[in-house]
């Protein structure tokens, strides 16, 4: 599997639940909170510069398409998505 163009192949990195102060468990899914996802770079593509595969990132939650190729759920998103690498 390889990206193309401006674009990054990722895996999120799981959070799990986080407690409130009341002690309600939210999944990660659910904490509007946070607006930026933490995601390994599996992939990515010929006119990508700055980012390279292994990469840990941070990105817009709201950005990036759904793919599963096999039992693997992978996102695609784009270079300008990425905020933040690690």
């Amino acid at each position: 599997m390889k990206a193309v163009g401006k674009r990054l192949i990722i895996e999120k990195v799981k959070e799990g639940t986080t407690e409130t102060k009341g002690g309600l468990l939210l999944a990660e899914n659910h904490r509007e909170d946070i607006r930026y996802i933490e995601a390994k770079v599996i992939s990515v593509g010929d006119e990508v510069v700055g980012v390279k595969e292994g990469d840990n990132i941070f990105y817009d939650r709201h950005n990036g398409h759904k793919i599963e190729p096999g039992k693997e759920t992978y996102y695609v998103i784009r270079l300008d998505d990425v905020v933040v690498v690690l």
